[in-house]
């Protein structure tokens, strides 16, 4: 009797520790995949970050550069970038100046 409590305990054991947390990350991903619309700024799989410009039924169209365009699959998207993970934008270089030349 006590055999099959023993086996029990571990079946219940290896749910909450392995088939659970995986159903929980399938359901985030799919979610993830189903918010992504037009004017996110996603991540790649491949390490590629973009701005969403259309989607469609198995890809959606990623702009990665001004006027660069590329189609990706949706299951290549790793994730949405949110708010405070985006990259800074690159400030336009400053103009050298007399007071800041090194005259050494």
């Amino acid at each position: 009797m006590s055999a099959y409590v023993f086996i029990l305990v571990l079946l219940a054991l290896m749910w909450f520790m392995l088939i659970r947390p995986q159903r929980r990350r399938q359901q985030e991903a799919q979610q993830m995949l189903q918010s992504i619309g037009v004017g996110k700024e996603i991540v790649t799989a491949g390490g590629l970050y973009g701005t969403v410009t259309g989607v469609e039924d198995d890809e959606v169209r990623v702009e990665i550069a001004d006027g660069v365009e590329v189609r990706v699959a949706k299951r290549a998207v790793a994730g949405v970038v949110s708010e405070d993970e985006k990259r800074p934008e690159k400030a336009e270089p400053e103009e050298e100046t007399p007071a800041t030349l090194d005259h050494s």
